[in-house]
């Protein structure tokens, strides 16, 4: 004879269970789209370390790359110090159970900024194989592994050198992982295979400098476009065979966060880190060299190092790592408020008309987005906060210095 409790229990499984099949995957860095936005509207705006949290479980090593959900899976990636291993990691979003985790490889640490880790790559699902990434002493190692946790394959498409360490989230196009490796090394951009891995196209850059930034994929005028920002220069490809469309020179050498687009306004924003902070709308409709005619605006103001910028309506938000937030009007990069939120090395995400910003400290202020700064609620996780939220199922998944959390309307 089954128990109320057991009752209970049942039907919250098979309620969650039905929620699933509507629920939007949150399948790669950034989300579905690339750009930290979300369809769902039934997410919760008021959560502590105990309060809404469906469940809490402490995640093994340590690392940044920020969670990914398909269907009622989540994953990955961290590094054990310990035993230098380099790891993909299953849960069930249910429960938050491991269900299990892969060695993709045991190296000596690469030198690092002490603010970067060694698992800070973002990974990546189809739904059907996960892919992802990490640094084997200079040469870039990518794997495809499938829902059981089976390597299908791994193979090292270049070299990368960079002080600061190491981050390249894989996107997804088509048949293709395409992946970062701008830096001092090879310094590429290239394509594999998602079934075995080969090289279907692989761009060499001349002018060898750092870029973190992950490309978005967009499908403008009848062509698919990928935005890149790297080789000294912000750019967009034909992501079938890695042919140029056009590109904006400079504005400076390095790149770190990722580049965003506005469909209502038509254009692509795209920010440059280092050694100056420029922040640019661009039409994305020219060919070849569009540097003096197809930037819409340009600023200093909002330009961002690390945290990737987010566009919310009308609106756009960017953060500097040392919490400056500037919210501009999207159509003419006019500021419109600045805030101190707190520093920050993780991007933002929005849904349902807010803005979920997180910083460091474990904090995420949540804010609706509009000519005035105006918070809704300020939550804390009680644990510092590198990774970016993970939206799915109504559901927000943050993943703490030591915590991943499953955040809900209990």
């Amino acid at each position: 004879m089954i128990n109320l409790k057991s009752l209970t229990s049942i039907l919250l499984i098979l309620t969650f269970s039905l929620s699933l099949a509507n629920a939007q995957n949150w399948p790669g860095w950034r989300g579905p789209n690339g750009d930290g936005t979300s369809s769902e509207t039934n997410l919760p705006v008021k959560w502590d370390s105990t309060t809404n949290v469906i469940w809490k479980i402490t995640i093994p090593g340590k690392g940044y790359a920020s969670p990914i959900v398909w269907g009622d899976r989540l994953f990955t990636a961290t590094a054990i110090a310990e035993t230098q291993e380099r790891l993909l990691v299953c849960y069930d979003i249910r429960d938050g159970n491991l269900l299990w985790k892969s060695t993709v490889l045991k190296t000596t640490p690469e030198v690092k900024h002490d603010d970067n880790s060694y698992a800070s790559g973002t990974p990546s699902t189809d739904g059907t194989s996960i892919f992802v990434s990490f640094l084997d002493g200079v040469s870039v190692v990518v794997a495809a592994y499938d829902f059981s946790g089976k390597q299908l394959w791994l193979k090292r498409p270049g070299t990368f050198d960079c002080v600061q360490g190491y981050s390249c989230s894989p996107i997804l196009f088509k048949d293709k992982v395409i992946i970062n490796g701008d830096s001092e090394g090879d310094a590429f951009v290239a394509a594999l295979s998602k079934i075995d891995g080969h090289t279907i196209w692989k761009i060499t850059h001349p002018r060898k400098f750092m870029s973190y930034s992950t490309p978005i994929i967009r499908e403008i005028a009848g062509r698919f476009q990928l935005f890149f920002c790297g080789n000294q220069e912000m750019a967009s490809y034909n992501p079938e065979d890695g042919s140029k469309y056009w590109f904006i020179n400079g504005p400076s050498d390095e790149f770190c966060s990722s580049p965003v687009y506005s469909e209502k306004l038509g254009l692509m924003f795209a920010s440059s880190c280092y050694p100056q902070r420029h922040f640019l709308a661009i039409r994305p409709d020219g060919a070849g060299d569009v540097t003096n005619s197809h930037i819409s605006w340009r600023s200093t103001n909002g330009g961002c190092f690390v945290p990737s910028p987010i566009v919310a309506g009308d609106y756009i938000l960017s953060t500097m790592t040392n919490g400056s937030v500037y919210c501009m009007e999207a159509a003419t990069g006019k500021v419109l408020w600045k805030e101190n939120l707190g520093k920050q090395y993780s991007s933002a995400v929005y849904a349902n008309g807010l803005v979920y910003m997180p910083n460091d400290a474990g904090t995420v202020t949540v804010i609706k987005p509009g000519p005035k700064f105006e918070v809704v609620s300020k939550n804390n996780i009680g644990e510092t906060l590198f990774a970016s939220p993970a939206i799915s199922n109504g559901r927000i998944y943050l993943r703490g210095g030591n915590h991943l959390f499953c955040i809900g309307e209990r």
